[in-house]
This record gives structure tokens, C-alpha cells and sequence, in this order.
């Protein structure tokens, strides 16, 4: 199931993508079933029992055409954003740094999410801005003290991510936070396509376009700390809640490694697409 959030005649709603007659619709899951919640994190929360219900509503109830609707981020504010850096063996040889024996992670906030379709906004500030295609994956239930082997169970789904960032900003410091964290540096979406759609998120093709140009081309499997590894990193020293996303890092192909470097420009268009769950785009506009 493909879960979105989306507004509809002035209201915000929750639904899921279906394909009728050959075009992309969306159900609105509690017009369709009162007792779905209205709210992600919500649906999220009650658990199979509530995905079961919304699967079935989504299998037969009417359809609104997407394009009269405006798809917002999947999870427009979530609780928490983890991000891992340095997590593809090839982005490490791109770098010329060391393959990571512990996950390099960092934060972004809720500022920083836009939907697919959302402006990127360049600061003023800086004339480095970068793109980077990852795969995220949204926690299902809540998960502290989780092993690997049992890491999926806590697993709602997964979207694309475009881990935008400021570089200068980035490398001033030894902490990456303020190069990542500009207001809609954290484009995400279009849905969340549910685990039971993607038997396989360690064998993704992912890549990157900017205005058709492929700029990145790798697959999930160049990860270093795959799902679970990091689902057990992280509830090992923080209580995961449905609704929190996990940014699983970037392959090679960023602009800062490119020679000349490449960096982002206003009237381009990026795009992140991954194998199996879909394709991220939004237009790059100075501030």
C-alpha cells in the first residue's frame, strides 16, 4: 500500500495511491472507513490490525484524481529525523575516507520536510548546496532495545529522501547540523509504500537526477549498516516511535565530490528515484 497525506477542498486527510483505469488516484482512508484516524503517525500506531483496515478500504472505496489533490510529506511533522552519513562503501571510496565501523548518524528537524513537488529553497547564504538520494524507512511501533534479527517487525515502510545540505555550512564545524537543517532541506515522499511492497530493501537501485542528468546510480545493497543493523544501533540508545524516519545514507555521485564540483542551481528540477518505491522531485528556487 502506498500511504499519503494529502489536502482535499481546504482539508487535511490521510489516504493511499491506487491505480484505477490506468492513472495514480487517492483514497481518503476515513471517509472511506470512520474508523480510520485522520493523522499518519496515527494509522501508524494501531498496527496491523489498522493497515488491515485501511488495505481493504483502500481496495474498494472511491477515488479522488491526484491531481486535484496536494500530495504534503507522507509524515508532515515527524517526532524525529535520523540521518546516516558515510553508510555506502562506494560513497566511502568516492570520499577517500575510512569504511565506518559504527554508524555516523546526525539529526534534521521538522523544518526541514517539503513534499514531492515542494520548492527547494536555496539560502541566501550559501552557494553549496548539495543533493543527496537515499532511502528512508518509517518506524511502524515502537521499538528500544531491538535486535537485528527482529528489526523489520518495527519497520512500517519506506520513501525517498533527498538529504539536501549546505556544505560550507556542514564543514565548519565538526557537527554537521547546521549544514542540514536549512528550512526544506529534507524533501521526502511522494508516499509511504508499506514493507509487505518491498520484500528486498537491501537490493534497491537508487539514483539521482538533476534536470534529467543521472548524477547518482547505485543500489541499497552498497550499504554498510543495513536496516536492521541500524534499527539495533539506534534503539539501543533512544526509544524509537511510530512516525520517526530513518535517512539510510547517500551512494557516490554528490556534487561536493565531483570535479569540478556541482553544486545546486535555482530553475533545476532533482529527482530521487528508487527501485520499487518511487520517484521524489522538486524544483530548486533562490530564496
Amino acid at each position: 500500500m502506498k500511504l499519503v497525506t494529502f489536502t482535499h477542498q481546504g482539508k487535511t486527510r490521510i489516504g493511499a495511491l491506487v491505480t484505477r483505469d490506468g492513472q495514480e488516484r487517492v483514497v481518503d482512508l476515513p471517509a472511506a472507513d470512520p474508523s480510520l484516524p485522520d493523522d499518519m503517525i496515527a494509522l501508524l500506531a494501531g498496527g496491523d490490525g489498522l493497515l488491515t483496515r485501511a488495505q481493504q478500504a483502500a481496495s474498494t472505496a472511491t477515488t479522488v484524481a491526484l491531481a486535484d489533490v496536494r500530495l504534503l510529506p507522507p509524515i508532515p511533522r515527524p517526532g524525529k529525523i535520523i540521518c546516516i552519513g558515510l553508510n555506502y562503501r562506494d560513497h566511502a571510496r568516492e570520499t577517500g575516507q575510512p569504511i565506518p565501523q559504527y554508524p555516523i548518524v546526525f539529526s534534521k528537524y521538522a523544518n526541514t520536510v517539503i513534499a514531492h513537488g515542494d520548492n527547494i529553497v536555496l539560502p541566501r547564504v550559501t552557494d553549496q548546496v548539495d543533493y543527496e538520494a537515499e532511502l528512508g524507512f518509517v518506524i511502524g511501533k515502537r521499538a528500544r532495545y531491538v535486535k537485528a534479527a527482529d528489526a523489520l517487525e518495527y519497520v512500517a515502510g519506506y520513501l525517498p529522501v533527498n538529504d539536501v545540505s549546505a556544505r560550507d555550512y556542514q564543514t565548519r564545524i565538526s557537527q554537521w547540523t547546521m549544514g542540514k537543517t536549512f528550512d526544506t532541506f529534507a524533501p521526502m515522499g511522494p508516499a509511504l509504500v508499506t514493507r509487505d511492497e518491498v520484500p528486498n530493501a537491501g537490493n534497491l537501485r537508487i539514483s539521482l537526477t538533476v534536470n534529467g542528468e543521472t548524477l547518482q546510480d547505485s543500489n541499497t545493497n552498497e550499504l554498510i549498516f543495513g536496516i536492521p543493523q541500524l534499527v539495533e544501533a539506534l534503539s539501543e540508545v533512544m526509544t524509537l516511535e511510530p512516525g520517526d524516519v530513518v535517512s539510510t545514507g547517500t551512494p557516490p555521485g554528490v556534487g561536493m565530490a565531483r570535479k569540478p564540483q556541482r553544486y545546486l542551481r535555482p530553475g533545476e528540477t532533482v529527482s530521487v528515484s528508487i527501485e520499487g518505491v518511487g520517484t521524489l522531485s522538486n524544483p530548486v528556487v533562490a530564496e
